[in-house]
Parts: structure tokens; C-alpha cells; sequence
């Protein structure tokens, strides 16, 4: 077996909620959640180096920035800190890849949504094939409406069948009744 083919180990998350360790793929997610506060602190440290930058004259009393040889000592560790989160970033990142190519996952079931796709108020939509069949001959666009929005529609419709059906009922067996009287 090919070596570069083998995901990496996922890194060690024996002190988070049980249900990220159910499967392989809940562990590669909270790994990326994990990335994701690794990518925040990264940009803090960016700021914070790039102050210890700038001139001591220019820093603002509630900067809290060190002075002298001090600040030189802070940049480099800040800077060093930076880079090591870098590396475990591009890693972490690097192995989410390799296990989406190893779990042999679909490109199209990760593919973003279109552009200006919103989507619907209620939840999960009818498939734009079955919108299309209910409206044939009709000259409207079909609109992308919610499953419960389908069926709240569907509720009317058979609501207005049913009052329609009772009246139809009450007017048959009134003719009937004036039809006897008049007999």
C-alpha cells in the first residue's frame, strides 16, 4: 500500500463532548472547528506582533506594550508562536484533505451552493422536477417553497375540497327535499 494514500493520525480529543468521538468523520470535524479558533488566534497574533512593530513613541498608554529590549523578546516569541500555529493550521488542513480523499467523498456532495442561493424558510424543499410537473401548462415560474409550506398548501387544498364536497352534499340534499315536497 501506497504510504501517501494513508491519512494522518487525528490529533488527541479525549476531553471534549462524547459525540465528537463517534466516528472518524465527527473527529475530523471538531478538528476543523479546532482549526478554525487556531486561525483566529493566528490573526491575534499577527496584530499583536505588528504593534510590537511600531515605534514606542507611538504606542498608546493602554497598549500595555513592553519597552526597550523587553519588546524585542515579545516579538519573538509572538512570531514564533504565529508560525507554530501556521504549521499545525496548514496540517490540520492538509489532513481534512487527506481524509475526504481517502473516504473517497463525492466532490459534488461538497460543492458550495449556487451564487444567490437562499434557502427555504421551512426546511427542505421539493425537488425542482416535481415543482415543475405540478405546474404543467401553467406560464408561472415555479417558486422553491419548504416541505412544510408544501404541505400547509397541500392542508388548504384538501381543506377547500372537503368544504367544497360538503356544500356540493347540503345542496343535493336540499333539491331532493324540495323535490319531495313538491311531490
Amino acid at each position: 500500500m501506497d504510504p501517501s494514500t494513508i491519512p494522518p493520525p487525528l490529533p488527541d480529543i479525549s476531553d471534549v463532548d462524547p459525540i465528537w468521538t463517534t466516528s472518524r468523520t465527527a473527529r475530523q470535524i471538531h478538528a476543523l472547528g479546532e482549526v478554525e479558533k487556531d486561525i483566529s488566534r493566528l490573526l491575534s497574533l499577527a496584530a499583536s506582533s505588528i504593534s510590537l512593530l511600531t515605534l514606542p513613541q507611538t504606542d498608546d498608554p493602554n497598549d500595555n506594550l513592553p519597552q526597550g529590549e523587553e519588546r524585542s523578546e515579545q516579538f519573538v516569541l509572538e512570531v514564533s508562536e504565529y508560525f507554530e500555529r501556521l504549521d499545525s493550521i496548514q496540517v490540520a488542513i492538509r489532513s481534512s484533505l487527506a481524509h475526504i480523499r481517502h473516504s473517497r467523498i463525492a466532490p459534488s456532495a461538497i460543492n458550495a451552493p449556487p451564487l444567490g442561493f437562499v434557502p427555504p424558510s421551512l426546511g427542505v424543499s421539493l425537488p425542482l422536477e416535481a415543482v415543475n410537473d405540478s405546474n404543467v401548462g401553467s406560464q408561472s415560474t415555479p417558486t422553491m417553497r419548504g416541505l412544510q409550506e408544501e404541505r400547509l398548501d397541500r392542508d388548504a387544498w384538501k381543506g377547500i375540497l372537503d368544504a367544497l364536497t360538503r356544500l356540493k352534499h347540503a345542496m343535493e340534499t336540499e333539491a331532493n327535499s324540495e323535490r319531495k315536497e313538491t311531490e
